[in-house]
């Protein structure tokens, strides 16, 4: 069965407001531009839906279907979100490079001091057995 699903999206393109309409028919994709001017309130777009949709002149049918857009998890969403807000640090390029810098220049320091470390021997520290007595 071929369902035909048609969306309108009203946006800001400076200096007017804009609504975008497409439809996804059984030829194909479709779309039409309306140059609405001042931002319009919600009670102007239904009525104008009402009145003017079957009026707009839609662009040739391009081959295409449709994308389907799974809605996603909120929680995986607000996770996501906080990791590349931590994982950001510093916000510009040498502030990055600098940080970059200072740990490896840490690694390096940590690296040298486990070479310069002598091994320790606690064989000194055994008590004497009942034989060695």
């Amino acid at each position: 069965m071929d369902r035909n699903v048609s969306s309108f999206t009203v946006c800001f393109q400076p200096p007017f407001w804009v609504g975008i309409a497409e439809r996804w028919t059984a030829d194909g994709y479709e779309a039409a531009r309306v140059v609405f001017g001042p931002e319009p309130s919600d009670a102007q777009i239904y009525q104008w839906l009402g009145v003017e949709w079957h009026k707009l002149r839609f662009s040739p049918a391009a081959p295409g279907e449709r994308v389907r857009v799974r809605p996603e998890n909120p929680k995986r969403v607000r996770r996501e979100a906080r990791k590349t807000l931590e994982s950001s640090g510093a916000g510009t390029r040498a502030q990055q490079a600098l940080a970059r810098e200072r740990e490896q220049a840490g690694e390096r320091l940590r690296q040298e001091r486990r070479q310069r470390r002598l091994p320790v021997s606690y064989t000194h520290l055994t008590l004497p057995t009942n034989r060695e007595v």
